[in-house]
């Protein structure tokens, strides 16, 4: 059921355009139909077309196409990998390495709505990689925890959550795949989103930091 139509004003719009529609999505809303492109027609009017896809447990920045042909030419930059997004997250525990490249393959079990690290490939099963970078770390309930900046190299489902909690760094908040902190929410930001202009080509780079609250305001300056 879609939240009341008060809701509708409560959506961050961050820029848009005949083509483009940048914004902030809330945690708890589904990212597809059935969540954020009512809410933005009920606010913005026009056509709104979901172009990828954020955890409905995550939240921060999302693009989504105004038309047909934008849709199109967005999804042709995902694929070739034209099209960027970074993340930040708060993990339990620190990294061995202060940045580098995760591979993993990836089984989503629809069933029980949880992604699993697999050794072989079978159906289903999905090559993931991403890049991270430590931001920082800091003590949170008697626990080390990690700033991470990630960059996804893929877009699989869940993936961030599952690759580092396979490594024994489940996410803040993460109760699905094993934090010992449950909240508040999960501490998986979408930081930014890179692309060309489906229309005239031109840099589009759009940004937002977490909000000062906790878990990311326990980091600092350290999460600009």
């Amino acid at each position: 059921m879609l939240p009341g139509r008060e809701r509708a004003l409560d959506i961050r719009i961050l820029y848009q355009d005949e083509s483009l529609l940048a914004c902030i999505k809330p945690a708890g809303l589904l990212s597809e139909e059935g969540g954020m492109p009512e809410l933005l027609r009920r606010q913005c009017g026009g056509e709104i077309r979901c172009v990828h896809r954020l955890d409905k447990a995550a939240s921060g920045v999302m693009l989504y196409a105004r038309s047909r042909s934008a849709a199109a030419a967005v999804s042709e930059q995902i694929v070739s990998g034209k099209m960027k997004k970074t993340y930040l997250a708060i993990v339990q525990g620190r990294p061995e390495a202060e940045r580098a490249e995760l591979r993993d393959l990836l089984f989503h079990d629809r069933e029980r709505n949880k992604t699993f690290v697999v050794k072989r490939l079978r159906r289903g099963v999905r090559e993931a990689a991403l890049r991270y970078t430590l931001l920082g770390e800091t003590v949170i309930d008697g626990r080390r925890a990690s700033l991470l900046r990630v960059l996804l190299l893929t877009g699989r489902t869940h993936q961030i959550r599952a690759q580092f909690a396979s490594r024994a760094m489940p996410l803040y908040g993460d109760v699905c795949y094993g934090s010992v902190w449950r909240g508040p929410g999960l501490a998986l930001w979408s930081e930014c989103v890179s692309l060309e202009h489906p229309v005239d080509g031109r840099p589009c780079v759009f940004r937002c930091p977490p909000p000062d609250e906790l878990p990311w305001n326990v980091f600092g300056a350290g999460v600009d």
